[in-house]
């Protein structure tokens, strides 16, 4: 039997790991992006939910959900949830990567999967759950002119929670957990410093 010391000596040598107070569930959404064919600038593809959704109605988001029992991993779970939400073919999709995941206050763990999609291509849309599809230029997004920061009240009465918007582009805002995706993104592309330690938006 080893001693105290040692066993506390060896659990204390495993990596750190953060740990939620709450059971997080998984989930994961696809980040399509494209290449122009008239312009050959890189634009990034997002969803409008419609107004009879469940949660985060007429929201812009990316096309995803909570993973199923039977997908094999979250990449199988953003391909399954865009062909689903927008009929995007999963063979269609080039997966690259997948970015940093989130942790979210509605208990959610998600996973971006950033993929590669053809352009022009015949989405067809979820009419309970997909009001359009638009996209959005890469640099725009980039441009830290059109990105601003606010702060709103914790929903469990802690700190104030940063959250980020971008400017309003086709009549629609970007903010929120799809925001941060995009911001998380940029900064691993070394082309923003974003500092998301101590955000739980």
């Amino acid at each position: 039997m080893p001693s105290f010391l040692a066993s506390l000596q060896a659990a204390l040598a495993r990596p750190i790991r953060t740990l939620p107070e709450w059971d997080t569930l998984p989930a994961a959404v696809l980040v399509p992006i494209f290449r122009h064919p008239d312009d050959g600038e890189w634009h990034v593809v997002f969803t409008r939910r419609t107004e009879t959704v469940d949660s985060h109605k007429g929201q812009v988001s990316f096309p995803g959900g909570r993973s199923d029992p039977h997908d094999a991993d979250r990449v199988a779970t953003a391909l399954r949830e865009a062909h689903e939400e927008i009929g995007l073919a999963p063979g269609d999709v080039q997966v690259m990567g997948a970015l940093d995941e989130l942790l979210t206050v509605s208990q959610y763990r998600v996973t971006p999967i950033v993929g590669l999609i053809p352009w022009p291509y015949p989405f067809r849309l979820s009419p309970g759950e997909v009001a359009e599809v638009f996209d959005v230029p890469f640099a725009w997004l980039a441009d830290p002119v059109n990105v601003e920061e606010q702060w709103r009240p914790s929903p469990i009465n802690g700190r104030p929670i940063r959250v980020f918007y971008f400017r309003e582009v086709q009549g629609k805002i970007i903010w929120g957990a799809t925001a941060r995706m995009i911001l998380g993104m940029l900064e691993r592309m070394g082309l923003r410093e974003v500092e998301f330690a101590d955000l739980t938006m």
